[in-house]
């Protein structure tokens, strides 16, 4: 068995358990591994299917996947991740479509059903619904009877067992109405439980296929290939999964260092933004240690790993993300844990009517429709839809607003939040660098743009957009790292970058900015600023009225992190964070009780958006930034962060009322179904009654919606000097 030596004599292996579902399952496999001797941990991370063992490698190899099947769950090694088709989604949508269909043109029938249709139209619609029926509960409900019956032979239960067997009784006693000329059959009302909770099910899944998604993203920012340097000279591509360390590999420019490792020839920039979020490349030279995730910006690099690509910095961010998410995967959403005290609860009842029913009459039929009318009855359909009804309600509230929601239960998490960490780049700030002042003109300027034009440095991008006409051309362009570019015009050296660099340094002007040279002499300089996103500084004004603490946490400058908090009036920062000290902060405000809500764009971020209570993105972020977050803000504003709280609040105090609703509801028709004075027909229409109220109640949210004020501090727009 493949697995990984953590040190210590602790191993790690990585077990995939695709059948793995809900918080039962988590329990059953868990508990299943931590019995075994040597194991000291095992975390099952829904999202991924798959569950990490830690064991200490002394003695034998602990029994793994042998356990698991024991507990009633096919298990096999965790394979690298990919972004292939979905077959569980797919056999959700169908079942979910096939159970629609045939409640759809059921309820059709039952229609003229209740209105009074004679007993011949009644038989022949009875079993023309009956054999709309059994396709659908064969193919759309193999989907929980397979789960029951697996978990059975393991001698254990999950919810599917009683959703199994509400559906089949009800199912078996309409048949047999049907067959013996019976006055009710209760094939719309299977059908329709099948159809819900195969819908609830299949966009549980869809949530967790997009969280999914943001580790796949992020693992194909892994190069596949590396040029390694042979000792003959040649060069051969090879799988970059086979490197080692000590590994000689060529980094052309624009490509990515696959491991951590020292520079042998060649100088040059590389973009850290993936790994620090610095927005300012960084000059490496011989002897110079680069890290994995690194982008050679302008000139091949030849280098020594010093770590083999599995133990690189984006397969460390991939673990922590995959780790965080299975932390953030136990979170049980409102609804999920009422249901889970209150549906045994009814079953026993269920099962109480049907024998208390029996003593008293001796008819099975009788008390058997009695127990099918209890659970009817009190089918947590209106529980069900307690949350998802609002998440859809809110979902569309909250896009109306520019703000997309990804996954459900971020509204409950979001409406728990008391404290806010925003990163720096692109999400206080607009992530756009541009010229705020310069004393440049003339013909110096269209050089200095055209010039500017040869380099990827964003300070360059800021000064080349100055004139973007700038048809000069330029030659001998050469740049040095971490200082600036040079080149020709008109036979004139024109120097563009540091004050140092460009000119002799001993009229004492300040440093900052970047400065123009033409033939040694001075000519003038520009100041590249950053600006405050639109709504930063109302948004932070509008979160701390409301009581919430707000903080930056940034991989920029400290200087320039401390200058941004100023502008927008947030109390604490720090920056020149790595991605795992950005989880560590957030991990130490938990310990203290905090429930944080993340704001963060860049790839680096991931980690923490992951780590976090509940995160929050904008449209501008990184791929794998966007996947991560729960909530993504189209706008350009800052102001959808205090919004979306708002609306969170207020959906989760309609989420409880809906609870509220359907257990007053159960309560009143409990005692009534078990005293026999509810047919399963009327219990068929008072489950969907119940049902309908919770819907309208969902529908307030759309309505009195909070009004977010829109006025911005007079500073929110000031340009930010770099």
């Amino acid at each position: 068995m493949e697995s990984r030596d953590l040190g210590d004599g602790r191993m790690q292996t990585d077990i995939a358990v695709p059948e793995a579902h809900c918080g039962g399952c988590i329990a059953a496999i868990e508990g299943a591994l931590l019995g075994l001797p040597g194991v000291s941990s095992a975390r099952v991370n829904l999202t991924a299917r798959k569950v990490v063992v830690k064991w200490h490698s002394e003695g034998d190899v602990p029994a793994m996947i042998e356990a698991l099947r024991k507990a009633g769950y096919q298990a096999t090694l965790a394979e690298a991740l990919d972004a292939t088709e979905d077959p569980e989604m797919g056999r959700l949508l169908r079942a979910t479509a096939v159970a629609g269909f045939a409640a759809m043109n059921i309820m059709l029938l039952s229609v003229s059903i209740w209105s009074g249709a004679d007993v011949a139209t009644r038989h022949a619609f009875h079993l023309v619904s009956a054999a709309l029926a059994l396709p659908a509960l064969v193919y759309s409900g193999s989907v929980f009877f397979t789960s029951a019956w697996r978990v059975l032979r393991a001698g254990r239960t999950n919810m599917d067992v009683p959703i199994s067997v509400g559906i089949l009784l009800a199912f078996g006693i309409s048949t047999y109405d049907s067959l013996s000329g019976g006055e009710h059959a209760y094939f719309d009302a299977v059908t329709s439980l099948l159809f819900f909770l195969l819908a609830g099910r299949a966009i549980d899944h869809s949530m967790r296929g997009r969280a999914l998604h943001a580790v796949q993203t992020l693992a194909r920012m892994l190069p596949r290939v590396a040029a390694i340097n042979l000792p003959d000279g040649s060069r051969e591509y090879r799988d970059t999964q086979t490197l080692k360390k000590g590994d000689v590999i060529f980094v052309a420019a624009g490509e990515r260092i696959p491991a951590a490792g020292t520079v042998l020839r060649g100088a040059g920039l590389l973009d850290l933004s993936l790994v620090t979020g610095e927005t300012s490349p960084e000059s490496v030279s011989t002897g110079s240690r680069v890290v994995s995730g690194a982008l050679s910006v302008n000139v091949p690099l030849t280098v020594r790993l010093d770590r083999a690509p599995k133990d690189s910095f984006l397969a460390d961010m991939i673990r922590l993300m995959e780790s965080v998410e299975g932390g953030r995967a136990r979170y049980r959403r409102l609804a999920d844990r009422a249901a889970s005290f209150y549906s045994p609860v009814i079953h026993v009842v269920a099962l109480a009517t049907f024998v208390g029913w029996f003593y008293a009459t001796g008819d099975w039929h009788l008390s058997l429709t009695l127990a099918i009318a209890v659970l009817i009855i009190t089918c947590p359909c209106a529980l069900g839809l307690a949350v998802p009804m609002v998440q859809a309600v809110a979902a569309r509230r909250l896009f109306a607003s520019g703000i997309t929601m990804k996954d459900g239960s971020a509204l409950e998490r979001l409406a728990e939040v008391d404290h806010v960490v925003l990163d720096k780049t692109g999400t206080l700030t607009s992530g756009w660098m541009q010229v705020s002042s310069h004393d440049v003109s003339g013909a110096d300027l269209f050089a200095a743009s055209a010039l500017a034009g040869h380099s990827r440095h964003p300070a360059a991008h800021a000064v080349a957009a100055l004139r973007p006409d700038a048809d000069v051309a330029v030659s001998d362009v050469l740049e040095t790292a971490g200082q600036g570019i040079e080149g020709r015009i008109d036979g004139r050296l024109y120097k563009l970058g540091r004050r140092t660099w460009v000119a002799d340094a001993g009229d004492g002007q300040h440093e900052v900015g970047s400065w123009l040279s033409r033939d040694g002499v001075l000519v003038g300089r520009f100041v590249v600023s950053d600006r405050l996103r639109e709504g930063a500084a109302g948004a932070v004004v509008q979160l701390t009225e409301s009581g919430l603490g707000v903080e930056i946490l940034s991989g920029d400058a400290s200087a320039e992190t401390l200058r941004i908090a100023s502008l927008a009036n947030v109390p604490l920062a720090v920056g020149e964070l790595l991605p795992g000290e950005k989880v560590t902060r957030l991990e130490a405000l938990r310990a203290r009780g905090k429930r944080v809500l993340m704001v963060g764009d860049g790839i680096n971020d991931a980690p923490a958006l992951a780590a976090a209570h509940v995160s929050m993105a904008p449209s501008t972020a990184s791929d794998v930034g966007r996947h991560t977050a729960d909530l993504v803000f189209l706008g350009s504003s800052l102001l959808s962060v205090p919004e979306a709280i708002s609306v969170s609040v207020k959906a989760m105090r309609i989420i409880r009322q809906n609870i509220a609703l359907s257990i007053a509801y159960n309560a009143l028709a409990l005692p009534l179904a078990v005293a026999g004075y509810v047919t399963p027909l009327v219990a068929a229409v008072a489950m969907s009654t119940s049902s309908i109220l919770v819907v309208v109640n969902s529908l307030r949210l759309l309505s009195n919606s909070p009004k977010i004020t829109r006025s911005e501090a007079a500073n929110a727009l000031r340009p930010v000097a770099a």
